[in-house]
């Protein structure tokens, strides 16, 4: 007598269906913070504006950037020693090492770094303008993983 096969279809099922949809659940309920970061990185840094990956820019301009945090691209972003010797310290660890992203950019500023428009070239003036996005340093616009340090080109959405 023949086995059915329905056993082996519904273990097939949840392999393919059920398995792939309990991972992406697990992944959309992970904070939203770079792994490995200090607590003080996530609460300060990203209460203004998602807290960039350290390896998104080398160690010149995180030094240029914790140097001025009191002048802080317009803002008074200071913080006390502690967590700028904590921020500062896992900020030069992580930061990349090398090729266009450890080049020191204009004003320190990411969005001004040769790798960063080398990427961006695509993305016309008016999409940067656009209320959905208002600017380049907004990274979680088009990328919804930013905060977690997630820039998977695949997963880039930008918004109408």
């Amino acid at each position: 007598m023949k086995k059915s096969a329905f056993p082996r279809r519904a273990a097939l099922a949840l392999v393919v269906c059920v398995l792939p949809a309990l991972v992406l659940l697990v992944h959309a309920e992970a904070p939203a913070s770079i792994k490995g970061a200090p607590a003080s990185f996530t609460a300060e840094c990203s209460s203004c504006h998602v807290a960039y990956a350290p390896f998104l820019a080398g160690q010149a301009n995180w030094r240029g950037i914790m140097a001025g945090l009191d002048k802080h691209f317009g803002v008074d972003a200071s913080l006390d020693d502690k967590a700028h010797n904590e921020i500062s310290t896992w900020l030069l660890a992580n930061a990349a090492m090398s090729g266009r992203r450890a080049a020191a950019s204009p004003d320190f500023r990411i969005t001004r770094s040769e790798w960063f428009i080398r990427k961006h070239h695509e993305v016309s003036a008016p999409v940067w303008k656009r209320a959905s996005v208002k600017s380049a340093s907004n990274c979680a616009a088009c990328h919804s993983g930013a905060a977690r340090g997630d820039f998977d080109e695949d997963s880039v959405r930008i918004p109408k």
